[in-house]
């Protein structure tokens, strides 16, 4: 389906995002006034109130903030994943950014998510520069063209050129027979979780089991078998 990439130079990723604070009245009245804009747009209802639509706020990198990525690699047939949990958004950041300067910094290195050229990419690029971070080159398509990116998308691979077409991680991982990564939260509870337990083992583990389903997708989309349970491996330091 894809061009043949060999399968080791491509890192697969996911984040967890949050409100940058618990509710809406945490916010700052500058910060309150932009998200009221916000909320106006994005609002379902007449009725719903900035106050109503802030457990969204963790989707706008300008409101948010990354409380995990979860990343995956294959070496020697075995997939290795590993977690950045962290309430400390900057130190998360920077060690992710070492990782990919360190290990995924060549040409032909590859970066590969769920609707990342939307949403993954372009989010940790934008709070990296929050906090002072310097974007990875893997990561940073500043000034480059459309080919030349080392993007590779999971759902755009799945469009086959139609843009309106929006299809779920959830909903594709029944269609090619891949166990759920759905089966405890789902990323709309990432935030209350958060705020309310601050579980990040919890989230952690729902984000490793949606870049595993990444990975399985990717290897389906071309023509390969899924990863036996016993071939994935966790990774914590």
């Amino acid at each position: 389906m894809s061009e043949q990439i060999n399968l080791e130079n491509i890192l697969f990723l996911d984040i967890e995002t949050v409100g940058s604070v618990a509710s809406y009245d945490q916010l700052d009245p500058k910060m309150q006034l932009f998200w009221d804009k916000k909320a106006n747009v994005i609002k379902k209802s007449p009725d719903d109130s900035p106050e109503k639509c802030y457990p969204l706020a963790g989707i706008y990198a300008e409101f948010g903030k990354i409380v995990c990525v979860s990343v995956a690699f294959l070496k020697g047939g075995l997939l290795r994943i590993k977690s950045f949990a962290n309430d400390d958004e900057a130190q998360l950041l920077q060690e992710f950014a070492a990782l990919l300067n360190t290990y995924f910094a060549k040409t032909y290195h590859r970066l590969c998510a769920h609707n990342g050229k939307e949403f993954d990419f372009p989010y940790l690029c934008r709070r990296m520069l929050i906090n002072g971070i310097a974007i990875p080159s893997v990561l940073n398509v500043v000034g480059k063209k459309p080919w030349e990116t080392t993007f590779l998308d999971t759902l755009e691979m799945w469009k086959f050129g139609d843009y309106k077409h929006y299809i779920s991680l959830d909903l594709l991982a029944k269609i090619f027979e891949i166990p759920s990564p759905k089966d405890d939260i789902d990323g709309s509870m990432v935030h209350q979780i958060y705020w309310e337990t601050r579980d990040l083992a919890r989230i952690a583990k729902y984000c490793q089991k949606d870049v595993l389903t990444i990975v399985q997708l990717y290897l389906r989309y071309n023509g390969m078998e899924l990863l036996a349970e016993d071939k994935v491996v966790m990774v914590n330091s």
